[in-house]
């Protein structure tokens, strides 16, 4: 049972995390939306429960073990393969021009959206709508998120109520969020537009600008998986920031590690049944992967995924 001065210290933080119309209103309007324009877009949305319900059971709360049986499947990694010789030439040039392996961006579409197949059912304009104004853990976020949308939706000439997308609010073949799809879609076809909804020339170019911005380096492998499960300090595990160890420091604490030993790296240890773990030597390009999904589940499935699309695929 919460005591009372637990339950009002909680219901503090909630309220100082809370987002009203008004203070929304307010920021945009600064952030150089019309009063006009903020008011009719509110009034356009609808709160959703089912995002709230979405929200609150992602599969990234699964062990890695159920987890990646979503994503590595033959049917998906013919789908991917399809996709690769589809798009060679343009995914051969998003790989010379932003050094990101083709692998990795049919991997990331393959996960996100199966190419296309799927991109998502709720109007993005209710999602967000819903998650920044009734959803305090993350309210301030989403309510950001929210005003990114009504700037996107007057630069590239969207009605508000069309776009659909994930629960989350990320749209098109590579589900971007409001805030990346202004900052990284690139219109990698030359015909003025940046379509990420439904052009896929142009979601590669973007996946591939957004890596290249989230410090891809290629060539660099995200994750060596290790013989065994190594017992090592804090410092030494990852931990969802930036990686601050060395191979040297794994190699002193008893880690059979790969790389020069000035190279970055970390541990990462995931579930590999209802009984064992899996440790793996993790590196910057593994920290890459997860400013696209935080979650250290979904890196770890978008690399062995682009390991088998890249086994499989055949010029």
């Amino acid at each position: 049972m919460i005591s009372l001065l637990a339950s009002t210290s909680l219901s503090l933080t909630l309220a100082a995390q809370a987002v009203t119309q008004e203070s929304f209103t307010q920021e945009w309007t600064q952030k150089g939306l019309s009063p006009e324009y903020i008011e009719l877009a509110l009034s356009k949305a609808n709160h959703n429960p089912k995002v709230i319900e979405a929200i609150t059971t992602p599969w990234e709360a699964k062990p890695w073990y159920q987890y990646k049986q979503l994503f590595l499947t033959e049917e998906r990694v013919q789908d991917g393969v399809a996709f690769w010789k589809k798009h060679q030439q343009t995914l051969a040039r998003a790989e010379k021009e932003y050094g990101v392996e083709a692998q990795m961006i049919v991997a990331i579409i393959g996960i996100e959206t199966r190419y296309g197949q799927f991109t998502g059912t709720y109007p993005v304009l209710d999602a967000l709508y819903t998650l920044g104004f009734s959803y305090p853990k993350r309210a301030k976020f989403f309510a950001s998120e929210l005003g990114h949308y009504l700037m996107l939706a007057q630069e590239e000439g969207w009605e508000l109520t069309d776009v659909k997308g994930s629960y989350a609010g990320a749209m098109g073949w590579g589900q971007f969020i409001s805030s990346s799809y202004r900052a990284y879609a690139v219109d990698f076809d030359g015909d003025g537009k940046r379509n990420l909804l439904n052009n896929p020339v142009d979601a590669i170019g973007s996946v591939a600008n957004y890596f290249k911005n989230a410090k891809w380096q290629h060539g660099l492998t995200p994750a060596y998986p290790l013989v065994q499960s190594p017992e090592v300090t804090a410092a030494l595990k990852w931990n969802g920031k930036p990686i601050t160890a060395t191979v040297a420091q794994l190699k002193q604490a008893g880690v059979a590690a790969i790389g020069d030993d000035t190279m970055s790296s970390a541990i990462l240890t995931l579930d590999s049944s209802e009984s064992e773990k899996q440790g793996f030597q993790v590196t910057n390009n593994f920290y890459s992967i997860t400013r696209y999904n935080r979650s250290p589940l979904y890196a770890m499935a978008a690399f062995e995924f682009s390991q088998l699309l890249n086994d499989a695929f055949k010029p």
